[in-house]
């Protein structure tokens, strides 16, 4: 009863200061989050379904292009700080950096005060994959981004950042 009289109160305050919005939220409904859920799954899809025919051309796939764009955000970032950023194991990571060798994409530098911490980094032909994947993604992000208002950008952001924890 408490909870009921104490939500009542929370909404006659919202509608009160013309908040519709918020109201809204209030009532959000299994049905809309997974809608939600489905839309970032999409969004996911074909943002990097963009980049598919570079990474094909480079016989590479989603998890190099993860490194990759890492690499070339956080330069000479450590195995163990990628570890961390990717979530993933040391073994998974093992694989896609030895292809990312063989495939001449990256190269390492010994930390100067402790010569066990390697940094890595993207060597030229790296970045020239990195760029060729990150223009065709950027189209349709750019393009959400410019048909969007700027308050509409920043609280897109601002929910992501949270759902992220960040």
């Amino acid at each position: 009863m408490i909870l009921f009289f104490l939500k009542n109160i929370f909404v006659y305050i919202i509608c009160q200061y013309n908040l519709p919005i918020m109201k809204e939220l209030l009532y959000l409904k299994d049905d809309h989050l997974k809608e939600f859920i489905e839309k970032l799954f999409i969004g996911y899809r074909e943002s990097f379904g963009d980049a598919r025919k570079t990474l094909e051309k480079y016989s590479i796939g989603t998890a190099h292009h993860k490194v990759i764009h890492l690499l070339s955000i956080y330069r000479g970032i450590t195995v163990t700080e990628l570890l961390k950023k990717l979530k993933i194991t040391k073994q998974s990571l093992n694989r896609v950096i030895k292809d990312l060798i063989k495939l001449n994409i990256i190269f390492f530098k010994k930390d100067k005060k402790d010569s066990r911490i390697k940094h890595i980094y993207l060597n030229e032909k790296g970045e020239k994959i990195f760029n060729e994947i990150f223009s065709v993604q950027k189209k349709r992000i750019y393009k959400a981004l410019v048909n969007s208002t700027s308050q509409e950008v920043l609280y897109f952001n601002n929910v992501l950042k949270k759902i992220i924890h960040e």
